[in-house]
């Protein structure tokens, strides 16, 4: 199968993605968001892909949220990777070596603490984690480190010399894994992606949170978003868990007369931890 994926060959992406279609997928590398889900949906040559939607420190990745509810993709699933980053360098170099260290904004943030112990070394913010790996080998640029995952080094062939030098060791990141067309729901399915939004009375969106929960379901996540024409309104995305595929449809049976454009986004099984 070929995934697209935001990123680099390397990247993060890829790991979820090998995580969850399998170790042999392909990958289609885009630049940006809204390109990976314009593969997906009009490139004959990719078959799905896979778009972190949230984190565990940094939060919702709200830009991602309105890309799904507009793409008319299904989510057929989805990973949990945790982030874990490395120090990488050319072959032979040593920490001591290292006068620049390369890497995107968010994995320098989440490395400060280590990369504190050593003010020597000047922080170069770049686009992409994989892409700085990419360029210490192209380039053979000794005395520059990346940061960046374990794949990225593995690779381009580089040498970690610090592993797992992020400062919260407990960061995850959860992909959703998208596909142009609908598949069949698995009978062990217990979990739904969905988008509704309500009227503007008073209450009505508490009535729909205790229909929920009276039909036995946990939700898992609710973001509201601003309605763009209409002033004030807001439309929601939710995540619900449940034991079956049959026990959620009954809980949208009772949530319907409350809400208006009540769409299933996808029911799949709930992910992994890799």
């Amino acid at each position: 199968m070929k995934i697209a994926i935001q990123g680099f060959e390397g990247a993060f992406h890829q790991i979820a993605a090998q995580s969850f279609f399998g170790k042999q997928t392909d990958i289609e590398a885009c630049a940006t968001f809204s390109e990976l889900v314009r593969k997906v949906k009009q490139d004959p040559g990719v078959d799905a892909g896979i778009m972190a939607i949230e984190n565990s420190i940094a939060g919702s990745i709200l830009p991602n949220y309105s890309l799904l509810k507009n793409s008319g993709l299904h989510v057929t699933g989805e990973v949990y990777l945790q982030i874990n980053q490395h120090l990488m360098v050319l072959p032979g170099q040593q920490l001591e070596d290292i006068r620049e260290v390369h890497s995107h904004p968010m994995a320098l943030l989440q490395c400060i603490d280590f990369l504190e112990k050593h003010p020597h070394i000047k922080l170069v913010e770049t686009e992409d984690t994989a892409l700085s790996a990419k360029h210490v080998r192209q380039k053979k640029l000794k005395s520059v480190a990346a940061i960046a995952g374990k794949l990225a080094a593995e690779i381009y062939e580089l040498d970690i010399i610090a592993p797992n030098i992020q400062t919260n060791k407990n960061n995850y990141t959860r992909f959703l894994a998208l596909s142009r067309t609908a598949v069949p729901v698995a009978p062990d399915a217990n979990k739904a992606s969905v988008y509704f939004h309500t009227s503007h009375d008073r209450g009505t969106l508490a009535k729909v949170l205790t229909k929920i929960a009276d039909a036995g379901i946990n939700l898992s996540k609710l973001q509201s978003f601003p309605i763009p024409a209409k002033e004030w309104n807001y439309y929601f995305h939710a995540d619900m868990e449940f034991e079956n595929p049959a026990h959620f449809e009954k809980g949208l049976e009772k949530i319907a007369p409350l809400t208006e454009n009540l769409k299933v986004l996808g029911i799949y099984r709930k992910g992994k931890t890799h």
